[in-house]
């Protein structure tokens, strides 16, 4: 059995909690045209439509410079609360980690969206790094989108 790790972070996100849970729930195809230098592209893989528990997506990304890929299904939804949960099944992550899973939650505290993102992955052996990087790409990407939807440069 492989090592395993969580890493969370939590931003605050001004242009409407509602707005993001919408856009990464059933609207990601949406993404690559705010933040196309972090995000190529959004397919539905498999399923009838984005937003459903069971679809599988699969993403193109530049993240350090590098092209990379993802395929990931939906394993859960709540819009109630306002989390979504994917499982990675194939791409550039999947090569260094047994399993790897983005919760995504957003939620409202007095006057405040936050968008937290929890990682949870296996990695084969202690010669591979925590997802840091990811997890800043995720941050950055975040940026972008409230930025966009703020109407800020």
């Amino acid at each position: 059995m492989g090592l395993r790790g969580k890493m969370v972070a939590a931003i605050e996100f001004k242009a409407g909690g509602d707005v993001f849970h919408e856009l990464f729930t059933n609207k990601p195809h949406h993404v690559s045209t705010m933040s196309p230098d972090k995000i190529q592209g959004c397919e539905l893989h498999e399923g009838d439509e984005f937003g459903k528990v069971g679809s599988v997506v699969r993403w193109t990304y530049t993240e350090g410079g590098k092209k990379k890929t993802a395929k990931q299904v939906i394993e859960a939804i709540d819009d109630e609360k306002k989390i979504t949960v994917r499982r990675m099944l194939e791409g550039d992550l999947m090569e260094e980690y047994k399993e790897f899973v983005i919760s995504l939650h957003v939620e409202t505290k007095g006057d405040i969206d936050l968008v937290t993102y929890t990682l949870e992955y296996e990695m084969p052996n202690e010669d591979v790094g925590h997802p840091i990087s990811f997890l800043s790409f995720l941050i950055d990407l975040t940026k972008d989108l409230e930025a966009h939807h703020a109407g800020n440069p």
